[in-house]
């Protein structure tokens, strides 16, 4: 799940930065894209996200497989992973816009991307999620080809 959701958010947000920006290149992109994938699976890593929602969840009262449940986890989901992303990012075009000679101020620069990431990130989540999901656990459920295999202990 985690090479998933890291992979689809870190093409689409650095498509999304890199196009914000008005000056998309292909290397750009790829260097944004590699940078954010390499940090979402970090995150995903040492951050494991079920077991938060799931606190989080417990916390709310909501009924799990719940339209609210799933709301709640997209959003828990979008503010761990997004603002490091968007911070790491708006970092690094930063640095390089100011290098080119502009006189861009950072705090601006790093509000605005964030609020549009943080929407285009709670958008992917919210959609991705349960797709993935559904497709993991078909693939890896007990018993179904090509997943774990229910065989009686001897």
């Amino acid at each position: 799940m985690n090479l998933l959701m890291s992979f689809t958010l870190s093409l689409v947000l650095s498509l999304v930065g890199t196009l914000n920006s008005g000056h998309f290149t292909v290397p750009g992109f790829l260097v944004s894209f590699l940078i954010s994938m390499v940090i979402s699976l970090v995150v995903g890593v040492v951050i494991p996200m079920r077991p938060l929602t799931g606190k989080v969840n417990k916390k709310l009262g909501l009924a799990p497989g719940s339209m609210k449940e799933r709301a709640i986890d997209s959003l828990v989901s979008d503010l761990v992973y997004t603002p490091i992303m968007s911070i790491a990012m708006i970092s690094m075009a930063h640095e390089q816009a100011v290098k080119n000679g502009a006189d861009i101020p950072f705090v601006p620069m790093l509000l605005r991307s964030l609020c549009i990431s943080l929407a285009v990130g709670y958008v992917l989540i919210f959609v991705f999620m349960p797709i993935y999901l559904k497709l993991l656990v078909k693939k890896f459920a007990p018993g179904r080809p090509g997943g774990p295999q229910n065989k009686p202990e001897k």
